[in-house]
């Protein structure tokens, strides 16, 4: 008789999640990921109202969800709000925004803006759950959203691109701090993905048609594209991954 190995679970039941970012578009479709493979997710953002409608949805489906109303770039609230709260096994660091400019034209608020969600705001919440998980020997997931300009450059998109290379820089030191307490820590690097963030400006013809031009597979993608990926690398599917990034782009960085 063959002894046959067994697929590691990409069940999440008996785990906590939180999800920022997460009243609208990937965040929410993030929450509805890990609700529905068993974990219980906190759905945390600035939009009180969102998040409520979104955990609300969650519960009516059979999931487990709660929220925690919080500005992210806010570090010291990030910071105190986190350290009051249970130990997350997942963290899926999602809030961020971009400022459309030519690099001649980025501002100085436009940089802080920027910079202070998607990469202070993200630094520092990873920070704040991994210092939970590792005083209680919490051995867990931090999932950084990054973005497929964390791996190529874009027009109009210097201040953008990088934000997100600085993320994929700061998660690979990250799992090398953290491998030792059984955290890893993972990017996904999505295309265009149609959210409320990206609708207006793939509204335009002219940048449509470049973007449908650079993605291979010949689609925009969408939120339930990611959820698969969110999954995985929250579960014990992917165990063995660390300081990885899971690009999610249609081939748009492969030519």
């Amino acid at each position: 008789m063959i002894g046959l190995p067994t697929t590691p679970s990409f069940r999440l039941d008996g785990r906590r999640a939180l999800v920022t970012g997460a009243g609208r578009g990937i965040g929410l479709a993030a929450s509805a990921a890990l609700a529905q493979a068993g974990a219980a997710v906190t759905l945390c953002a600035r939009s009180t109202a969102e998040i409520e409608a979104g955990a609300s949805a969650i519960r009516d489906a059979g999931g487990k969800a709660d929220t925690l109303t919080l500005d992210v770039s806010d570090v010291t609230a990030a910071r105190d709000a986190l350290a009051a709260q249970e130990p997350f096994d997942i963290l899926v660091n999602n809030a961020g925004t971009n400022r459309i400019r030519s690099f001649t034209e980025v501002t100085l608020e436009d940089y802080e803006v920027v910079f202070g969600l998607n990469v202070k705001g993200a630094f520092f919440v990873a920070q704040a759950v991994a210092a939970r998980m590792v005083g209680t020997g919490t051995r867990g997931s931090i999932i950084n959203m990054s973005s497929q300009m964390g791996q190529v450059g874009g027009s109009n998109r210097s201040l953008y691109c990088a934000s997100k290379w600085a993320v994929e820089g700061m998660s690979k030191a990250m799992a090398l701090d953290l491998a030792p307490h059984g955290i890893r820590v993972n990017t996904i690097c999505p295309t265009f993905i149609v959210t409320p963030l990206t609708k207006p400006i793939l509204a335009d013809d002219a940048f449509r048609a470049h973007v449908m031009s650079m993605i291979k597979l010949g689609r925009l993608g969408q939120v339930e594209d990611l959820m698969g990926a969110i999954v995985f690398l929250a579960s014990d599917a992917s165990a063995l991954m660390t300081g990885s990034a899971l690009v999610v782009d249609g081939g748009w960085t492969a030519s």
